[in-house]
């Protein structure tokens, strides 16, 4: 077992445990302490388990400077598009995602989220800076040209501690090979950071998304929308990530993409018809699953999905931990595994997997649905100060934030700040009350419902 896992009564109530491996790959980055829990026999592993419990009595200082970390760290720039076509921006970010993800996969390695490594992006930077601000050591930057059917990536990898260049390197081919190029550049840079590679993880890098060039290119344009976050974008993404099935039907990325799309519409109540989004949420998440059995990202927005369309919580949490034994740099992942956990009423396991996908992608577009989610698990521990504290970090004006801030609000005694909230609410969506809420937002513990409800209603929002 290679991820935090609540298995066999090895956990306390709320809490998590952790194998050996975790416990070394995480300690050094995550603010919290271990607990030796022993061995213990677990369902279909023939070997004992040595267990690790989380101890929450030392929260991470979120907010100070970032402590590169013990092992090999990178973060990957966007590479500049040098084709003089601003339409073929769409296709230098989708190259650097996947030389992310491919990195990503080796498990020696840090590797600081796409969305943080995109704050930069058409920023001129101080490789030194942008290493200190991201808490890595080593810089990856380069450049794409596109002309036609020809492709030429030039690459560079920085040692941001000493300036120095350790490697460099200018790559051509035809349109049909990009995805050896991409490998090519990954592999190169993984062999110079880390001084042994597993063969499984090499091949694992290797393996092309889609073997349609047409495909592949409604994918970049629907990742291109997807990470606009607006309403508006989130459904020109689906419209996109759809087309890209439509040419290959067993596109798991194109099916995970799609199921994020669906999901958002969901959490957010941009969804029309609620019960078809749910199916079809459903549908796309499940494909993506059987699709993408070994691709974290895959299984990651399979695991949204199936909690925003079905509250499956079971089967939720078993996606993501088997998407971060495959990818434990993924920070989609920890972030998955922090909304599921939230929402499943473990609010302290919550909070240890959004800070750890916090420090990987420091500069997350995302990172409101992060602090978001803190402050929802404070809240529904009973810490609303401190929910009121993570809300100034996480607020936005979707009504979900606001409900938390208000219900928040009321339940520390704060009501002025409390009825401000829900006369915003009210100016968003007049239709809402605590009925509907309750449908909207999947919380698994009664109790739950009802503390969330009870600062509601006395923030003042209507039965």
């Amino acid at each position: 077992m290679n991820v935090a896992v609540r298995l066999g009564g090895i956990a306390d109530p709320d809490g998590i445990c952790v194998s050996e491996r975790v416990k070394e790959y995480a300690q050094d980055q995550l603010e919290v302490l271990f607990d030796d829990a022993g061995e213990h026999q677990l369902k279909n592993i023939a070997r004992p388990v040595r267990a690790y419990r989380i101890r929450f009595d030392r929260p991470a200082k979120m907010g100070t400077a970032l402590t590169v970390p013990s092992k090999p760290s990178i973060a990957v720039l966007p590479f500049q598009n040098l084709s003089g076509d601003p339409e073929q921006e769409h296709f230098a970010d989708g190259m650097v995602e996947e030389i992310i993800t491919a990195l990503s996969r080796f498990h020696e390695l840090f590797v600081i989220a796409r969305n943080s490594s995109f704050a930069f992006k058409g920023r001129a930077v101080d490789v030194k800076q942008v290493a200190r601000d991201l808490g890595v050591r080593y810089v990856l930057e380069g450049s794409v040209r596109k002309s036609g059917s020809r492709l030429r990536i030039i690459a560079q990898l920085i040692d941001a501690s000493s300036g120095t260049h350790l490697w460099a390197d200018r790559l051509e081919g035809g349109l049909e090979d990009v995805f050896e190029l991409q490998d090519r550049v990954a592999t190169s840079v993984a062999g110079i950071i880390v001084s042994k590679l597993e063969r499984a993880e090499i091949e694992r890098a290797r393996r092309k998304p889609t073997e349609s060039l047409d495909g592949y290119d409604f994918y970049l344009r629907g990742l291109a929308n997807l990470h606009q976050l607006s309403r508006r974008s989130t459904d020109e993404a689906l419209r996109l990530f759809c087309k890209a099935i439509e040419v290959d039907p067993t596109f798991a990325s194109a099916y995970a993409m799609a199921a994020i799309c669906r999901s958002r519409r969901l959490a957010y109540g941009y969804a029309a018809d609620r019960e078809g989004e749910e199916v079809e949420a459903e549908r796309v998440a499940r494909r993506a699953a059987h699709l993408g059995a070994d691709d974290a990202m895959a299984l990651t927005a399979a695991a949204f999905a199936l909690l925003f369309a079905r509250r499956d919580f079971e089967v939720s949490l078993a996606l993501v931990e088997r998407a971060l034994v495959l990818n434990p740099n993924l920070g989609q992942a920890w972030f998955a595994g922090g909304t599921i956990r939230v929402h499943n009423g473990e609010p302290d396991s919550a909070i240890a997997h959004f800070e750890y996908a916090m420090r990987l992608s420091p500069f997350d577009p995302f990172i409101t649905g992060m602090w978001r989610g803190i402050a929802l698990a404070h809240l529904l521990a009973g810490r609303y100060d401190q929910s009121l504290s993570a809300s100034k970090h996480g607020l936005r004006n979707h009504v979900a934030d606001l409900t938390v801030l208000a219900a928040s609000s009321a339940l520390a005694g704060r009501m002025d700040k409390a009825r401000a909230t829900i006369a915003r609410i009210r100016e968003r969506d007049p239709n809402l009350c605590i009925s509907t809420l309750k449908a909207l937002v999947p919380l698994r513990r009664p109790e739950d419902i009802a503390r969330w409800a009870e600062g509601l209603r006395l923030a003042g929002l209507p039965e």
